[in-house]
């Protein structure tokens, strides 16, 4: 059985959510010197890569502000570099492009709890 596509918003804003556990008040140096938040980081940018795969066409049309494209393509960057992560890139992912995209993937996890509550009633 597929899941529904709201399980993957949901892990999208987990993921963002233990990198910035993980990374904490890291420094840049400190991040590329520690194995460990490194591989996990990474980990979780292939989580957010392939959930955000799983988003059905209209749901991406409706929250177009988002890097849809961007977020699958930077997965396929991890899973696929086959002499190594940069993991200057993903820091830089870390630092400028979850702390944008994460508001948009609030709201929608917002607009599907709303629509729960206006469907129950």
């Amino acid at each position: 059985m597929k899941r529904e596509w709201k399980f993957f918003i949901q892990d999208i804003y987990d993921a963002i959510q233990y990198i910035k556990e993980f990374v904490g008040t890291m420094k840049r140096n400190e991040f590329l010197a520690d194995e460990k938040t490194r591989s996990a980081v990474a980990f979780k940018i292939e989580n957010i890569g392939e959930a955000s795969k799983n988003i059905p066409k209209e749901i991406k049309a409706k929250y177009k502000s988002l890097p849809w494209t961007d977020m699958a393509r930077m997965r396929d960057k991890i899973t696929h570099f086959y002499f190594g992560i940069n993991y200057r890139v993903v820091w830089s992912v870390v630092k400028k492009e979850l702390p944008a995209i994460e508001p948009a993937i609030a709201k929608i996890l917002g607009d599907i709890k709303a629509f729960k509550s206006t469907k129950k009633k």
